[in-house]
């Protein structure tokens, strides 16, 4: 895990400790938490344009802001609860990610590998 992520899941670690919250850290817990996170996040965009998602005035940016902390922190904690490096992860989806959308089939098109 790069030095920053493994910086932050300590941090988070000391953090729950210090305030004895580790019993209510199992994983399934996280992952829920991570979700309602999730749905926070989203609901900065409901009723935006495609155009005004793409371009949020600083006064929307900085809840968004927020709530993508909320999601990394969850998920940094959840990935620590199950000994996964979560880069190491994301590389290794990216790898079979490659392999299932070629860019000669997947450039310009939004159609799920298994439709096409």
């Amino acid at each position: 895990m790069p030095d920053s992520l493994q910086s932050l899941r300590h941090q988070l670690a000391s953090f729950a400790a210090d305030r004895d919250w580790q019993p209510f850290h199992a994983p399934k817990n996280l992952a829920s938490a991570l979700i309602v996170e999730a749905g926070e996040l989203l609901e900065h965009f409901r009723w935006m344009t495609e155009a005004q998602s793409r371009a949020p005035t600083p006064a929307q940016k900085e809840p968004v802001a927020a709530e993508i902390a909320d999601v990394l922190l969850y998920l940094v904690q959840l990935a620590g609860a199950l000994g996964i490096d979560p880069v190491a992860a994301a590389q290794a989806k990216m790898r079979v990610n490659a392999q299932k959308y070629p860019v000669d089939e997947a450039r310009g098109n939004s159609t799920k590998y298994d439709a096409r």
